[in-house]
C-alpha cells in the first residue's frame, strides 16, 4: 500500500504561488556570491539557515531582500529557476506559475531583460527535459509607490507576450490592494490576468478591496478571509481560486500550530483552496513537504488531497484542454 508521501507525490499538481527568488537555498546563494564577488552578510550556510527564525512577514523580507542580491546575470536567474524546477519535479508538480519581483532587482541596477531572459531560459528547459509547463506572474512590490509599478509595466512591454499575469507582493499591512487600482486596470487592458496577496497578515476588507476593486482572477494566501462569513460565502460562490501556503503560514506565525490550520475548514466551506510553498527555501519545505504536513497535521484524506490538485488545476492560467487532461491524470491515481 502507497504511503501518504506516495499518493501525494504521485498527484499531478500545478503550483500557483511561488516566488522564484524564495526557492533561492542558502548553497546556491553562497555559489553565486562566490561567483559573482558580492559580500553577504552571512559567513555559512549554517548562519543562513539560523537566520530563518522569523516573527512576521517584515524579518522574512529583511532576509529575501539581502539574499537576493547575489543574483546578479542572466545565467544566475536560469540556474535559479532550474534548481527549483528539478526540485519540484521530484515532487510531482508538472504546471507551475512562478512569481518574479523585478523590481528587487531594476532596483540594484539588474536590467529587466536579464532577469526574464534568465527565467525564460529555464522555463523553455524545464518543459523540454522534465516536462513542466510554466507560466510567468510578474509582481509588484506593494511597500514601493503605484508609479513605481507603472514603470515596471512599462519596462515590461517587450516580454508581455511571455508574462501571463501580474501580482502583488511584499509589505501587506498598510498597503491595500486599492493603492495599485490604475496599474492593475492597465494590465488587465493589456490582456494580463490578475492575482494578489491579500488576508494572510492584511484584514479581510484587503480580500474585499483585491476582488472589488483590482478584479483579481485569484486571491494569494486568503487565509483571513475566514473572519468574514459573508466573505467567505461569496468566494465559494464565485469559485475564486486561494492561493494558500501552509509552511509559510507557520513560519511567518499567521498560525501558530498546523495543527491549527484552517485548509480542511476552507475545503469545508466550498472554497476552492489549492496548496503551495510560497517560498520554499525560507519556509522549510517545497510542494510535497507542504501537502505532507498540513495532510498530517488535519487529517486530510486521499480524497481531500486530490480535490486540492484538482483546484490547483483548475484555478491554473492554463487552457482548458490542459486542465482537462492533467484532471484526468489525477484521476487516474486517485482511483486506483
Amino acid at each position: 500500500m502507497d504511503t501518504l508521501e506516495d499518493f501525494i507525490r504521485k498527484l499531478p499538481k500545478a503550483e500557483l504561488h511561488l516566488h522564484i527568488e524564495g526557492s533561492l537555498e542558502p548553497e546556491l546563494m553562497f555559489a553565486l556570491a562566490e561567483r559573482n564577488g558580492v559580500r553577504i552578510p552571512f559567513a555559512s550556510v549554517e548562519d543562513v539557515r539560523a537566520a530563518y527564525a522569523f516573527s512576521n512577514l517584515q524579518d522574512f523580507l529583511d532576509i529575501y531582500y539581502a539574499g537576493a542580491g547575489v543574483l546578479q546575470t542572466e545565467a544566475d536567474f536560469r540556474d535559479l529557476a532550474m534548481a527549483y524546477f528539478e526540485r519540484v519535479a521530484a515532487d510531482g508538480v508538472v504546471h507551475a506559475e512562478i512569481m518574479f519581483d523585478p523590481q528587487t532587482h531594476t532596483d540594484r541596477g539588474i536590467a529587466f531583460g536579464t532577469v526574464i531572459e534568465g527565467l525564460l531560459a529555464a522555463m523553455a528547459d524545464a518543459e523540454a527535459r522534465l516536462g513542466i509547463t510554466s507560466r510567468l506572474i510578474m509582481s509588484f512590490l506593494r511597500h514601493l509607490s503605484e508609479d513605481a509599478a507603472f514603470e515596471t509595466l512599462a519596462m515590461a512591454e517587450p516580454w508581455l507576450d511571455r508574462i501571463t499575469a501580474v501580482g502583488l507582493d511584499s509589505s501587506e499591512l498598510g498597503h491595500p490592494p486599492s493603492k495599485f487600482a490604475r496599474v492593475f486596470a492597465a494590465a488587465r487592458a493589456k490582456g494580463l490576468k490578475l492575482t494578489a496577496h491579500a488576508g494572510e497578515e492584511g484584514p479581510p476588507d484587503y480580500v474585499h478591496e483585491a476582488l472589488d476593486v483590482l478584479g483579481v482572477d485569484r486571491i494569494d494566501h486568503g487565509n483571513r478571509a475566514l473572519e468574514d462569513a459573508a466573505l467567505v460565502e461569496r468566494l465559494a460562490r464565485e469559485g475564486m481560486t486561494l492561493t494558500v501556503c501552509p509552511l509559510s503560514n507557520l513560519k511567518l506565525c499567521v498560525v501558530d500550530d498546523l495543527a491549527a490550520h484552517p485548509l480542511d475548514r476552507m475545503l469545508a466551506a466550498g472554497l476552492k483552496a489549492t496548496v503551495n510553498s510560497d517560498d520554499p527555501a525560507y519556509f522549510g519545505g517545497y510542494v510535497l513537504d507542504n501537502y505532507k504536513a498540513v495532510a498530517e497535521a488535519r487529517g486530510l484524506s486521499h480524497g481531500d488531497l486530490a480535490r486540492v490538485a484538482r483546484n490547483s488545476f483548475t484555478g491554473s492560467f492554463l487552457p482548458p484542454e490542459a486542465v482537462a487532461r492533467h484532471l484526468a491524470a489525477i484521476e487516474a491515481v486517485a482511483g486506483e
